[in-house]
């Protein structure tokens, strides 16, 4: 992905497909789930969300470290940390409301955060204040407090994987061998683990930042025998595929997700190499010429997120509800329309709002394209 136009393309219909997929992925009774990324492989959709949003902060690091300076940089991704914080507060707060509406009509759906809401109703300070310090993740929310913690870590990373990757590989591979102790001591209510231990899940960022700021690829790419490369890795993702098909019990313990078994680093780094290849020959750029309105959820990814999560608990509990648990695959198949449907529709509704909003208070709207795609890189948005 050499060019700057044509890797955010790419970038952009990644994260919007992988947005995509994370949605009906946490739809119980859909049908496509059965066929996305998880059914198949050690890894899911997180792993692609996290290095796709590595990739996507160094990029915008890099570009406003140039635009600008360093320290603009620098002050850029502290402000996204908050940002991101905000938006955790905020998905946490819709799914309160979310379960608290969907509850007297479909109170036995299994992904309501119902403990969640009988904390806050019982002792609403004590509950308020542990979602305001990452101790309570109400469902689907989880994903953003490790975000966070990312973004505060960017000013110190981007310099390392510039000019010392090793260092910076080497001290994050030592932090996701120690991240099982260090996920006892993470602050959390009632005893839980947090769904995802960042002291794990910060190698599968630093993976993006390392990729996006040094030529690995290319290098090996471009050596007579880099083909090899391209034979193992799909090799190993059909073995995998086996392996996860056939050899593995159907429910894994949670551990092997919330702490990134290595495994799941293997087979997701497998993959993300044959993606490449797809978009280094401009398979990848034709597709997203071709879906446009994929590539516009990606631009929006932090909207579309937190809209998605509302999305897939309304559709689940109500899907749940109405087939008893079963699967029913044109009731599945009407959820995951719904759902993807709903889904696309955000940026197209957000994007309206948002430049009504920005003429209202009198900003000038962003003079190019570039400054547009580059703002829209950063971080999990």
């Amino acid at each position: 992905m050499s060019g700057k136009s044509q890797r955010l393309v790419e970038l952009d219909f990644f994260r919007g497909l992988v947005l995509l997929i994370i949605v009906v992925d946490h739809i119980g009774g859909s049908m496509l789930s059965r066929f996305t990324l998880h059914a198949f492989a050690l890894n899911d959709a997180a792993e692609v969300f996290v290095f796709l949003g590595g990739f996507a902060t160094a990029t915008a690091y890099a570009s406003l470290a140039e635009r600008r300076s360093e320290s603009a940089a620098r002050m850029r991704f502290v402000k996204r940390a908050f940002e991101i914080y905000r938006a955790f507060l905020v998905t946490a707060v819709l799914m309160l409301v979310a379960t608290f509406l969907l509850r007297p009509f479909y109170g036995h759906a299994p992904n309501l955060v119902l403990h969640d809401l009988d904390s806050v109703t019982s002792a609403p300070l004590a509950s308020l204040a542990q979602i305001l310090t990452f101790e309570r993740q109400p469902y689907l929310a989880a994903v953003l407090p490790m975000y966070a913690l990312f973004a505060l870590s960017v000013p110190l990373a981007l310099p390392l994987a510039r000019s010392k990757p090793w260092l910076l590989l080497g001290l994050s591979l030592a932090l996701w061998a120690c991240a099982p102790q260090i996920g006892e001591y993470m602050p959390s209510a009632d005893d839980t683990l947090w769904d995802f231990n960042p002291a794990a899940w910060q190698l599968m960022f630093m993976l993006g930042v390392l990729a996006r700021c040094q030529p690995v690829y290319q290098r090996i790419t471009s050596h007579r025998s880099g083909w090899t490369i391209s034979a193992a890795a799909l090799a190993l993702i059909i073995g995998m595929a086996y392996y996860k098909l056939l050899v593995l019990p159907p429910v894994l313990d949670s551990a092997f997700k919330r702490d990134l078994a290595g495994a799941r680093v293997v087979n997701f780094l497998a993959i993300a190499w044959i993606a490449t290849n797809l978009a280094r020959y401009g398979v990848v750029k034709e597709v997203a010429r071709r879906l446009p309105w994929i590539g516009a959820v990606g631009r929006d990814g932090m909207v579309c997120f937190v809209a998605g999560t509302v999305i897939s608990l309304v559709v689940d509990s109500i899907l749940f509800t109405l087939t008893d648990g079963l699967i029913n695959v044109p009731a599945g198949l009407a959820a995951d329309a719904i759902a993807i449907s709903a889904l696309l529709s955000v940026p197209q509704v957000h994007q309206p709002i948002a430049n009504w909003l920005r003429t209202r208070q009198g900003a000038p709207a962003p003079a190019t394209v570039a400054a547009t795609t580059d703002n829209r890189a950063g971080g999990v948005r």
